[in-house]
């Protein structure tokens, strides 16, 4: 075999080579911007404070917590309010992301179930036993803001992270 002969053929395999390792990295690099588009559906998703809540309804409500689910988006705070005539109402408090609670000063035994609080927040728009939490206060007297930043929840002075205008 001549020379020009083996070097054609020795740039033949290394095209061939080169080919085969670029058609995995064409395949990642579509999945990856499949994934990357795919990931904003859930951001856009997310609601805003109006489509579940009326801030025309706010709410005091004074129980023990039953129960909290530390878990994206939102963390819930469930609680058992009694009644003067002694029934129980069992409501589910919609709170911040996990983080954002934690930043804020939040930890899982300073609301764990048992605890006596009184939530400060805004009804459900349907009137169901669900409220937005902003304020949680706890039986020392400290009190945790428990809302979510940037949702069209009133502001109310409340959020440390709410821009004064």
């Amino acid at each position: 075999m001549s020379m020009f002969m083996r070097t054609q053929t020795n740039l033949a395999l290394r095209a061939a080579v080169l080919l085969r390792a670029a058609v995995p990295f064409r395949a990642a690099a579509l999945f990856s911007a499949a994934a990357l588009l795919l990931s904003a559906v859930p951001a856009a998703a997310h609601h805003a404070f109006a489509a579940e809540f009326d801030d025309t309804k706010p709410v005091k409500l004074r129980g023990k917590i039953t129960k909290v689910d530390w878990i994206n988006p939102h963390a819930w705070i469930h609680i058992a309010v009694t009644n003067d005539d002694g029934t129980v109402d069992n409501w589910m408090i919609e709170a911040g992301p996990p983080g954002a609670l934690v930043r804020r000063g939040w930890k899982k035994d300073s609301v764990a179930p048992g605890t006596e609080v009184l939530i400060e927040g805004y009804r459900a728009i349907d009137n169901s036993f669900r409220a937005n939490g902003r304020d949680v206060t706890l039986p020392d007297g400290r009190r945790l803001f428990a809302g979510s930043s940037g949702t069209g929840a009133p502001r109310d002075g409340a959020d440390p992270d709410e821009p004064t205008e």
